[in-house]
């Protein structure tokens, strides 16, 4: 198995021009880590999502919510919910993690 760590996501990452990069696709699990320059342009995913947050801060608007979060913070976003973040650090990223279904889980 692949070992994952904050900085080989960062230094992989920083080899491409995009601010997410695909790290291990097993079954129908995807994990990413994501670290948005400037605006976060994400739109809906039509997955379930989970986010760890791994390094510096920023505002997660999910759907009507929005709040503060920091490293070690863990965000559930069902599929098909606007979501971003805003006002991020520049050291700001975050693991993703897609997971089930298109069309997400049933509760």
């Amino acid at each position: 198995m692949k070992r994952l760590t904050v900085d080989s996501a960062k230094v992989s990452l920083a080899q491409q021009n995009s601010p997410f990069i695909e790290l291990l696709n097993y079954g129908s699990l995807v994990i990413e880590f994501y670290q948005p320059v400037g605006v976060d342009q994400q739109q809906p995913h039509i997955r379930d999502e989970i986010y760890v947050v791994a390094s510096g801060t920023s505002e997660f608007i999910n759907g009507p919510s929005r709040h503060r979060v920091e490293p070690g913070e863990v965000l559930f976003v069902p599929a098909g919910r606007k979501h971003r973040f805003e006002n991020f650090s520049e050291d700001f990223g975050t693991w993703v993690f897609f997971y089930g279904p298109e069309g997400g889980e049933r509760p």
